[in-house]
């Protein structure tokens, strides 16, 4: 459910500021508003309006986008990252209703410099590159503390957190997470799906938990003020990262295990370790991974599926939303990308194939839409308050 355009918004695209064909190469883009059907949530004029008042009067925080437009041809797609230009989407954001967007780059898929991507001057890449756009408007800014978040909110704009989903780039280079830090980076996953020098990913068949370094590296994030993610690391890596930091730590995207057998799924004991440590689980919309038996055809309901089964595994306080998605054919990304993410590990239960998740296709909608569902089903504005952006606000009280 798309918001109204946040006045601030003045219409900028990225690198509008440079001559096209000249100074960047040019590639007919994804629609940010409107590529795909609004989801029905079937809601009464009186609801949306108090869905709208809900994202104007509390902080709304998507723990886990990656706010870029795609190519309109997907068969694009790796050309258009090698030039390391990646548009952000300045218009879908405008209506998304957030005050703040936790944005993981594509550092797995850049591959400007190396069609395997995950390196260091890949990332380097990706991080100036847009930062030099970002700066070029002022909607959207670099947040790099909870004060910056607030600021936004008083202000009308929308904070962008540099967030990094796997620390693979690093290497064996602890000070790296200090230039990351320096760059303006917050938050840092441990591993991707494959294992790294920190931990296992969740695609090893055997995960043999945090390494030294990666205890070392988790002491820096938390001696710096990073957050840490655990959403591609395996159970046991992730179990002792909750236990080795002196924070709590999030799951920024991911859902439960025992809703959707996939080991890209949390099981409930790593989902219980967060939240006792005091941390939260960000619920995840990818296509094809928040499935449910009750939904095996992926859309918001199966989502929510994920969402009201963790409420009931850790409580309220320990749950929000990480929608991870992008403007542009996503399912598209997945097939292009499927050797450089390595997500198949284990059986995976059959099911539909969807063109995208019907209701959170993208960071535009993804948060009106969540809003119109709790409003839907009997949720209190203080619970909704604490789901869509109280919850990380107090962790991130603890951690930056």
């Amino acid at each position: 459910m798309l918001q109204e355009p946040a006045p601030r918004y003045q219409g900028h695209r990225s690198y509008s500021y440079l001559e096209p064909h000249a100074d960047y190469r040019v590639f007919e883009l994804a629609r940010e508003v409107g590529r795909v059907p609004e989801h029905d949530l079937g809601l009464t004029d009186a609801q949306r309006e108090r869905v709208t008042r809900l994202l104007t009067e509390h902080v709304a925080i998507s723990l886990h986008e990656h706010p870029v437009v795609l190519p309109e041809d997907v068969r694009e797609l790796r050309t258009y990252n090698r030039t390391a230009r990646q548009r952000t989407g300045y218009e879908g954001l405008a209506r998304s209703g957030l005050t703040a967007v936790f944005d993981n780059f594509m550092a797995g898929a850049s591959c400007v410099t190396s069609e395997n991507g995950w390196k260091w001057n890949d990332l380097i890449y990706a991080l100036g590159m847009r930062m030099s756009d970002l700066y070029k408007q002022d909607h959207v800014f670099l947040a790099t503390s909870l004060a910056d978040i607030h600021a936004a909110k008083r202000d009308g704009r929308l904070a962008l957190v540099a967030g990094l989903e796997c620390a693979s780039p690093i290497e064996n280079e602890l000070d790296r997470i200090d230039i990351l830090y320096g760059f303006g980076v917050r938050q840092l996953g441990i591993a991707y799906s494959q294992a790294n020098m920190l931990g296992g990913g969740l695609s090893e068949r055997h995960d043999g938990g945090l390494t030294h370094f990666g205890r070392r590296a988790v002491d820096r994030m938390n001696k710096l003020g990073i957050a840490i993610d655990i959403s591609h690391s395996g159970d046991q890596t992730s179990l002792d990262v909750v236990e080795a930091s002196r924070v709590p730590v999030f799951i920024t995207h991911a859902g439960a295990r025992a809703v959707w057998d996939t080991s890209r799924m949390k099981p409930d004991e790593v989902i219980r370790a967060c939240a006792e440590r005091g941390g939260v689980i960000g619920i995840e919309a990818a296509p094809h991974t928040t499935l449910s038996a009750d939904h095996p055809h992926h859309s918001i309901d199966s989502v929510m599926d994920h969402f009201t089964y963790c409420v009931e595994l850790v409580g309220i306080d320990h749950v929000t939303f990480g929608p991870d998605t992008m403007f542009g054919d996503h399912v598209g990304v997945h097939n292009t990308y499927a050797g450089n993410y390595a997500h198949d590990a284990g059986n995976r239960p059959e099911h539909p194939r969807v063109e995208y998740v019907s209701g959170v296709e993208n960071p535009g909608e993804a948060f009106g839409s969540i809003v119109g569902w709790l409003v839907t089903h009997g949720y209190s504005d203080d619970e909704i308050a604490k789901v869509i952006g109280g919850n990380t606000v107090r962790v991130l009280e603890q951690v930056w």
